[in-house]
């Protein structure tokens, strides 16, 4: 198998876990956190642009308030997150100004990438510091975010931060070295795979669960992760973040799984319709307008079966083929309320039934992302 090179990305996004960087007794990892900056370092000498989404407040937080492994309050959690970011950021700064490398923390929030004004500014924040030569430290705000505010994983915050920022390259630091066939903990005869085309539902049905009780990801939210960046051309690498120098490793050949981009990605605008995480709601509809999504058309009210959730005009809907396939997400014309009066009807017929004149279209192309699936 051709070794993978970092050394050709100009912009490249790299995820670490709380168990990498925190140990449940002892606190922050100095010493690997160092092996770290030193292939950050390399990495910027090389002409690279980095980022961090860095994981750990909470853990490390744990440690230094001496709450132990028991299960925490929200209230609990928070307490310990603002105690950790302040540890964390100082210690990302210590390890990356020892290679003259100035550093930024950004925390987000769920809002912060979902909100299109909101994406917009802190992609503006993120791409000033990448100007002024710092290295973006993010993390999730879990300080502030409960549980229907959060990501809940910075799996998927790292790949929406990558394709936000236009990153060529994810790196997802984990406890495994790749994708296998099953989890290997679980399956001996699971195999490696070294390299995804596609992220296809045989792909994801490999996935397992986190391995780790500081971990609130595992295989499934890395695959998610890779969907969104693969999608907005952005390639994606899983290796095992636990050796030193983990970046570097890669480097030197050791294990890891590529997930290629997509060769029809999408861009600008599109991008971060296609990366929201949780759709407001799903519209179900024929294979007369599975066709017409496919060939670059917009969808109908006419090809609508099916209405769910409660979402508002502007809000990002999954479109779904009959067989319940996600074959698009695009931003809805209608309220839902509106979008179930008018579903299965022809144009000419809308006005007669909202009582005034309505757009033709319930999702505009212009407003409409279609997945990388086969027609």
């Amino acid at each position: 198998m051709t070794t993978l090179s970092l050394k050709k990305y100009r912009r490249i996004a790299v995820k670490v876990g709380s168990a990498l960087l925190v140990d449940r007794s002892k606190g922050l990892k100095r010493d690997w956190l160092a092996s770290l900056a030193d292939d950050i370092g390399a990495l910027t000498e090389g002409g690279a642009e980095m980022l961090v989404v860095s994981s750990g407040a909470i853990a490390l937080g744990r440690t230094i308030l001496g709450l132990g492994r028991k299960a925490l309050k929200l209230e609990e959690s928070q307490a310990a997150a603002a105690v950790g970011q302040i540890a964390l950021a100082g210690a990302w700064s210590d390890a990356l100004g020892s290679h003259g490398l100035k550093s930024g923390q950004i925390l987000l929030t769920l809002g912060d990438t979902e909100e299109r004004r909101r994406y917009l500014n802190a992609r503006a924040t993120i791409s000033t510091l990448l100007k002024m030569k710092a290295v973006p430290v993010i993390n999730e705000n879990d300080t502030v975010a409960t549980s229907e505010i959060r990501y809940g994983d910075n799996d998927r915050l790292a790949a929406r931060v990558a394709t936000m920022m236009g990153a060529d390259l994810l790196v997802l630091l984990s406890d495994i070295d790749g994708l296998y066939t099953a989890p290997p903990a679980l399956d001996p005869k699971a195999t490696f795979i070294p390299l995804v085309a596609r992220i296809t539902p045989d792909i994801e049905a490999m996935a397992g669960a986190a391995a780790s009780e500081l971990s609130r990801g595992g295989m499934r939210t890395k695959l998610d992760a890779g969907k969104i960046a693969t999608a907005a051309g952005t390639a994606m690498i899983i290796t095992a973040g636990t050796r030193q120098s983990p970046l570097m490793a890669i480097e030197r050949g050791e294990r890891a799984t590529l997930f290629k981009p997509s060769n029809h990605p999408v861009k600008g605008y599109k991008t971060w319709i296609a990366g929201q995480l949780e759709p407001a709601g799903r519209l179900t509809v024929d294979e007369g307008a599975v066709k017409a999504l496919l060939s670059g058309k917009s969808l109908l009210p006419a090809g609508v079966k099916l209405v769910s959730g409660n979402f508002a005009r502007g809000d990002t809907v999954a479109i779904l083929s009959p067989d319940g396939r996600e074959i698009a997400r695009g931003l809805v014309a209608y309220d839902a309320a509106d979008a179930v009066r008018i579903a299965g009807l022809k144009t000419a017929e809308i006005e007669a039934v909202l009582g005034y004149e309505a757009r033709s279209a319930m999702i505009h192309r212009d407003d409409l992302v279609v997945s990388d699936v086969d027609a």
